[in-house]
């Protein structure tokens, strides 16, 4: 696991690259908190009887991710990553053969994957699809500031769950 970088975002920043530089920060914050874990500790549940961990979070806003930005930004017909039919929420239904590289390389995967469909659209642009739980366009003004509030949230859970694992508070 490389060091993570993380930059505050501008306190004078245009809307645009206030947002985008938001939305960095709190996913910058996310890999920071699963940094220098083992993989056996990123499958902790440590509040159980809870089956949320680490990199089942991680897994997780891979799927939030493609969801926002591929399939209703850009209106992608695409699969869920973890997820099944059978099993909506498998993100975070882990096995040892889980790993936070394949985890990691997926969710940036994701993640670079929505700066190139942002960046083709301006922040008042509607959606091309809709979303699942909404069935209603959204403007990407929108998307950012969820996307920053569900990081926000799940990086709150993420602090939890790593103080529970080895201590590490802060960031």
């Amino acid at each position: 696991m490389t060091a993570v970088e993380r930059s505050e975002p501008a306190i004078d920043a245009a809307e645009r690259p206030m947002l985008e530089g938001w939305l960095d920060y709190h996913r910058e914050t996310l890999a920071m908190k699963c940094a220098g874990l083992t993989d056996a500790q990123l499958r902790e549940a440590s509040v159980p009887p809870s089956a949320f961990t680490l990199l089942g979070l991680v897994r997780h806003m891979a799927e939030v991710e493609r969801g926002w930005f591929r399939e209703v930004l850009a209106g992608e017909d695409v699969a869920l990553i973890y997820g099944t039919d059978e099993d909506p929420d498998g993100e975070f239904h882990l096995t040892e053969a889980d790993t936070w590289a394949e985890a990691e390389a997926t969710w940036r995967a994701e993640i670079a994957q929505a700066r190139e469909i942002a960046a083709r659209s301006g922040l008042d642009d509607m959606s091309v699809g809709l979303s699942r739980r909404h069935g209603k366009p959204f403007n990407l003004r929108w998307i950012y500031t969820h996307m920053i509030e569900e990081y926000a949230r799940h990086n709150g859970h993420a602090d939890l769950v790593r103080e529970r694992i080895d201590g590490a508070t802060g960031a």
